[in-house]
């Protein structure tokens, strides 16, 4: 049995633009000539949808995709944000994550590892740190998981005997697998696909990269920022961190809620 007390988060996607519709876009309204600083595909796609709204393309302010962007943040014109998307696999992290997770629902999308399909035989399990910190608690805890794993694991097995009769074998399993996880803890590691354009992403991480959340969620958010401020630093790089006493991060940015 594995345990796991670090999330992982991998960005596997981002968008890409047509800078020739941009172009033929530009011509068609009589914009001979507009640039932009940035190679960021979201953060020139949030530039392009806010021109859009005042077609100020061809008297550009000076200072760049950052200054421009800087001034959207400043005035909470939020909705430009929402053409700049993200896609995430995040691994790591318990069921209990995701259940937090998936109430962010606007802005976002989500695939995420079927327990019916997926044999759970082998999985593996988070472990709250003020729980392993504990030798006490953590032997209650080791005992608890290890007693459901073997439930599961029987019940399996079980099950596939009493479904032998159906000669599908991958609707044998499927039936015996989705029965049995009834007793997997919320603990149990799971993966998960996560789309998110930039303003739900700053909404979820101000929501929950704050003291006030639950601990596995705060990392997970952090862990987020972390990857976006490096990628797209003038759609996050406002944002801070703030360590925490047990260890973890907060994050701060003086404009709340685009």
């Amino acid at each position: 049995m594995n345990i796991i007390r670090e999330p992982k988060v991998y960005l596997v996607g981002m968008q890409m633009v047509n800078d020739a519709e941009v172009d033929r876009f530009l011509a068609d309204h009589g914009v001979s000539h507009w640039t932009t600083d940035t190679t960021v595909a979201g953060e020139k796609l949030s530039e392009i949808a806010g021109r859009i709204c005042y077609m100020s393309f061809a008297k550009p302010r000076p200072g760049g995709n950052g200054a421009y962007l800087g001034h959207i943040l400043e005035v909470g014109h939020g909705s430009v944000l929402e053409h700049a998307v993200f896609n995430f696999i995040i691994t790591g992290v318990s069921r209990s994550f995701t259940h937090e997770l998936i109430r962010h629902r606007a802005g976002f999308g989500y695939s995420q590892l079927s327990q019916r399909y997926v044999d759970e035989s082998t999985a593996e399990y988070v472990e709250p740190d003020c729980i392993a910190e504990d030798p006490r608690l953590h032997e209650i805890w080791l005992r608890a998981i290890e007693t459901s794993q073997k439930a599961y694991c029987e019940l399996v097995e079980g099950l596939m005997s009493r479904f032998q009769s159906i000669e599908d074998k991958t609707l044998r399993r499927k039936m015996a697998r989705q029965a049995a996880r009834s007793v997997l803890p919320n603990a149990t590691e799971t993966k998960i696909f996560v789309t998110a354009n930039a303003r739900a992403l700053r909404h979820f991480i101000e929501l929950r990269c704050n003291e006030y959340a639950e601990v596995e969620i705060r990392r997970v958010a952090a862990a987020v920022l972390r990857v976006v401020k490096e990628v797209a630093p003038h759609l996050f790089g406002d944002y801070t961190f703030e360590p925490l006493p047990d260890g973890t991060v907060a994050a701060r940015t003086p404009h709340m809620k685009v």
